[in-house]
């Protein structure tokens, strides 16, 4: 298969807490759940949540690890959603009672354009009023 604008691009990143993560990204912004396994108890299991929206070409890969790995987010780790128009105050809100805690960008141009919320993990949700397109 070529590598072309329908290959699915998966975001994987590590989660203290998989029920708050799960709470935040699907009651509070309305993905699905795509798959999601338990660690098993087995010695070295991970729990696995992927969320993501059907027929996306994308879903988010949530890895909570019984060993070290320990998120370690920064200010500018973002996952950005253009939402090409005003950005719902109902869906910020939900972010909000589900985990989420909205927060200033240190880049003017996510304030000037977007609601910056952060996830229980610390990462960034970025929801920005323009559109975009590669072409």
């Amino acid at each position: 298969m070529p590598l072309d604008t329908r290959s699915h691009i998966r975001i994987a990143r590590p989660s203290r807490d998989l029920a708050a993560a799960e709470r935040f990204w699907v009651e509070g912004l309305g993905l699905g759940v795509v798959w999601r396994t338990g660690g098993g108890g087995e010695p070295g299991g991970h729990e696995l949540l992927m969320v993501g929206w059907p027929d996306a070409d994308w879903h988010l890969e949530l890895v909570h690890e019984p060993g070290p790995v320990e998120p370690r987010p920064t200010e500018e780790d973002l996952l950005v959603i253009y939402v090409d128009g005003p950005v719902p105050d109902d869906v910020v809100a939900r972010l909000e009672q589900h985990g989420g805690k909205r927060v200033l960008s240190p880049n003017p141009y996510w304030n000037e354009w977007g609601i910056t919320v952060e996830d229980p993990d610390g990462y960034r949700l970025v929801l920005c009023r323009r559109g975009w397109s590669n072409s």
